[in-house]
């Protein structure tokens, strides 16, 4: 005897009753996979230079040594090796190169590597609670329980944020807060009480204090969102008014909330930023706002497709989402923006988020530093909220209609087994459009960010390697710590004899150190057949 297939909304219903419990134990499981990456990987090319700034701060109470990223993620970084006995190492070099080598002294600190960086990225790990906390929130709040449930599924199996949760970098920090300051601002509009507004204001502070791009970000998807607000309820010049009028007491209680959570993140220090002859509260911070945008306006050497530029490409984002993003959670995405324009009114709560991920991306479509999709993670926040309306509204329309919950099912198991199966290699994750060449499209911290090294010494050692040509995209004593062979810089036009070992990011972005100087010389492994991958980043070749 066959039994008819369960009602799709006991399902629904499920999720509801049980929203909390699943939604912790989703965190809980994407946990243990950030964690269990900690020591697979060597430290990336950023992650010196962030705890070295943040040992600072501990340290010696000051920020002194680097202003281009507010400290908030670089001292949760450095609380792990501080507490180690690690401190801070001013190595007489130049700026850059003293910030890198400052980091890696500290990650050799007692000769515990291992121990002292998965320390280090254990701080970061609670940026991705919060992460997940404000999608939970914002579906529970907006949606219901079962949406809040896939979509913090969505966001905790999304590759991409779990390799930059596992990482200590700013990005994960600015993920969690701009999120936070999203939400946290909707809400006080709603209602504008002063809890809300404290509220507000500490996670704009938090916001601030992860990464600067948050000040550009924020802004144009409020914006846009105040567009939208303005274009389907048309609210006239008399109700504008009152309402911005009713809101002025608790914004600017909000303001100050934010100023004074700033200043304390900068240890309350004043001095004369560069602007001024007066001394101000928290200098480093106009003086890091100064150094984000003339770091912009230079621009950054950038890859894509093929092409090198150091002025950006305003579609580099998008590329990167289209082959860096699950493809079963593009198909809900997309599901979840037609049902947004198909049914304006009925599935209004969709536009929010929708709108909340547009503002990121533009604002990235007009940056000239694009080193990675890193750079626009926060996303995935609202993107995950889009997709799981989708999945939830076609569960709950089917109308019996198996092929619809089975289409659903599909989408969001392929999610899941594309993320699994991409373990540990969340940061070199690419979906199938990428094919088996991803270095083809992208490099940099999508692809190679200098984490295969340990897996390289491994290699060497299994054959016994005497020598080894090799240029290291990471500060790091390989020999010394990492177990290297006598290592020699190589050639780029010709390889050297015996083992040569070539990071993707060195080949296809850097050109082996030709960069356009040397327009007819082609770098060797241009022409030479591909032997053998370590991880997903480094090629090794032998030649007798």
């Amino acid at each position: 005897m066959q039994h008819a297939p369960p009602e799709p909304s006991r399902f629904l219903e499920f999720l509801e009753k049980h929203c909390r419990s699943l939604s912790l134990v989703l965190v809980l499981f994407a946990s243990m996979r950030i964690v269990s990456t900690y020591t697979v990987f060597n430290h990336t090319a950023d992650e010196p230079a962030h705890i070295a700034c943040g040992m600072e701060w501990l340290d010696k109470g000051v920020y002194t040594l680097e202003a281009q990223h507010p400290p908030l993620a670089r001292v949760a970084s450095a609380v792990g090796p501080y507490l180690l006995g690690a401190r801070t190492v001013y190595s007489p070099q130049t700026a850059r190169d003293w910030l890198l080598l400052d980091g890696a002294a500290i990650l050799y600190h007692g000769r515990h590597y291992d121990l002292t960086l998965a320390l280090s990225r254990l701080g970061i790990l609670p940026f991705f609670w919060v992460g997940c906390l404000v999608v939970y929130l914002w579906g529970r709040r907006y949606f219901n329980g079962a949406i809040a449930v896939p979509a913090v599924f969505l966001f905790s199996f999304m590759p991409p944020v779990l390799a930059h949760a596992g990482l200590s970098t700013t990005d994960m920090a600015l993920t969690a807060f701009l999120g936070a300051a999203f939400l946290s601002g909707y809400i006080w509009l709603e209602e504008p009480t002063r809890r809300h507004a404290v509220w507000f204001g500490i996670c704009t502070a938090l916001m601030m204090l992860s990464k600067f791009s948050g000040m550009a970000f924020l802004p144009v998807s409020v914006g846009l969102a105040l567009l939208w607000y303005m274009a389907t309820d048309r609210p006239g010049a008399g109700r504008l008014w009152r309402v911005t009028r009713d809101r002025l007491p608790t914004l600017a209680l909000a303001v100050l909330v934010a100023c004074l959570t700033i200043w304390a993140g900068y240890r309350f220090s004043f001095g004369k930023a560069d602007f001024s002859s007066i001394r101000l509260p928290a200098p480093e911070l106009y003086q890091g706002i100064e150094e984000v945008m003339y770091h912009n306006s230079a621009g950054h050497p950038g890859y894509l497709l093929g092409e090198r530029r150091s002025t950006g490409f305003w579609y580099f984002y998008e590329v990167a989402l289209a082959v860096k993003t699950p493809l079963g959670f593009l198909v809900l995405l997309f599901a979840g923006v037609f049902l947004a324009f198909r049914h304006r009114r009925y599935y209004r709560e969709l536009w929010p988020p929708l709108l909340f991920a547009a503002g990121i991306l533009l604002v990235g479509a007009f940056s000239r530093i694009n080193i990675g999709i890193r750079h626009v993670l926060p996303v995935y926040m609202g993107f995950s909220l889009v997709a799981a309306a989708a999945l939830a509204r076609g569960i709950e329309n089917a109308g019996g209609k198996r092929w619809v919950i089975a289409g659903a099912g599909a989408m969001t198991l392929w999610m899941a087994v594309s993320s699994l199966i991409g373990h540990p290699d969340y940061l070199a994750y690419f979906n199938e459009l990428a094919d088996s060449r991803p270095e083809n499209i992208l490099v940099d911290s999508d692809l190679d960010w200098g984490q295969d090294v340990k897996r390289l010494s491994a290699r060497l050692k299994q054959v016994h390697a005497k020598e080894v040509a090799f240029t290291s995209l990471i500060t790091a004593d390989l020999e010394g710590e990492h177990g290297f062979p006598h290592r020699t810089a190589g050639y780029p036009n010709v390889p050297s004899h015996g083992w040569n070992a070539i990071g993707k990011t060195y080949w296809k972005e850097y050109r082996l150190g030709l960069f356009d100087t040397h327009p007819g010389v082609t770098p060797w492994p241009d022409r030479v057949p591909e032997q053998e991958q370590i991880g997903k980043s480094i090629l090794l070749y032998y030649f007798p």
